[in-house]
């Protein structure tokens, strides 16, 4: 009689185990079964929270869950990026990651407190946009050379927006500085939104924004485009020629967006990210032209492909950085 209680018992041991796997194996096959929270580094309005919103309807759409955008502006994104490396790794956190928060900001200033290869898992790239740079309506210019003439038969006389200290708007206002031989006062802001709003009300007279920021205010006749970072003129602005056209050799700066996940996060998750993001854009037409309507061009890239890029752009930005000190 004892020897059938222990085996009942052993038996309902077995099934209880068995049932446990099947429920973590269906858990595992429902992913997400929640919200995902997305972290956007920078203040709404902005270029990264433009794409951000666009990526996470469009993952929200195919996933079947809310992708909820959760801003943290400040310091050029890296505030922001810092708290989405200590979030919990369990699939339901990601974040933009972008030139700025995971090349810029952590080259030019070393206690970001985070590293971008080794503390994030890289889901994919969401696209890629030019750097534009705009003028304040007051500003009596036309041409590029325009402004290097006038800033240096005025020295102190001009400022430029960025991003936040360390973010790429501040990189590419250096670069064309060191490339030009001006000299221009820096005014850092908590992000694109609010750099765009200086220079239109004339706060600072130049900012190489990012397209997705600049975009409509360019359209709308309140800023002007002078130039644009890409190798290429932009389909968006073709009457805009690129930087190099306009006589400053060599200059290039553009922003590519993607997704990240803190380090940890399981690689299913991770997977299934990226999966949907690739087909988002391979099958999704208005998602691809929300995108291009902000002056960004959808670019697929998977894991592997996205953390070489990191560490490809790493490598380049790490030189210039270190040509200006």
């Amino acid at each position: 009689m004892k020897s059938f209680k222990l085996a009942a018992v052993g038996t309902t041991l077995v099934f209880s185990m068995l049932g446990m796997q099947a429920a973590h194996a269906q858990s595992a096959q429902k992913y997400p079964a929640r919200d995902i929270t997305m972290v956007v580094p920078f203040s709404a309005g902005g270029s990264t929270d433009i794409v951000g919103r666009i990526a996470g309807n469009a993952l929200s759409k195919r996933l079947g869950v809310p992708v909820v955008i959760d801003n943290r502006g400040g310091a050029g994104g890296t505030i922001g990026t810092k708290a989405a490396a200590g979030m919990a790794p369990d699939g339901y956190t990601i974040t933009v990651a972008t030139t700025s928060t995971h090349v810029v900001g952590p080259l030019t200033n070393q206690s970001v407190g985070y590293k971008p290869l080794e503390d994030f898992e890289h889901i994919g790239m969401i696209a890629e946009t030019p750097y534009v740079m705009v003028v304040s309506p007051k500003l009596n210019v036309k041409t590029v050379q325009d402004v290097i003439n006038y800033a240096k038969k005025n020295p102190g006389k001009l400022n430029f927006g960025s991003a936040g200290q360390g973010s790429t708007t501040h990189l590419a206002g250096l670069m064309f500085m060191n490339k030009t031989g001006v000299e221009m006062e820096h005014i850092p802001y908590p992000g694109n939104a609010e750099a765009t709003t200086a220079v239109m009300g004339d706060e600072v007279q130049v900012l190489f924004g990012s397209m997705p920021a600049v975009l409509s205010q360019i359209k709308a006749g309140s800023i002007k485009a002078l130039a644009v970072g890409t190798v290429k003129r932009s389909a968006e602005l073709p009457n805009v020629p690129t930087m190099q056209e306009a006589g400053v050799k060599d200059y290039r700066a553009s922003l590519w967006l993607g997704l990240s996940a803190p380090k940890g996060t399981p690689k299913a998750a991770i997977d299934k990210l990226s999966a949907t993001l690739n087909e988002a854009i391979a099958k999704d037409q208005e998602f691809v032209k929300q995108l291009a309507s902000n002056g960004a061009t959808a670019t697929k890239m998977g894991p592997a492909e996205f953390k070489k890029l990191i560490a490809s752009e790493l490598d380049v930005y790490g030189k210039i950085v270190s040509s200006m000190k």
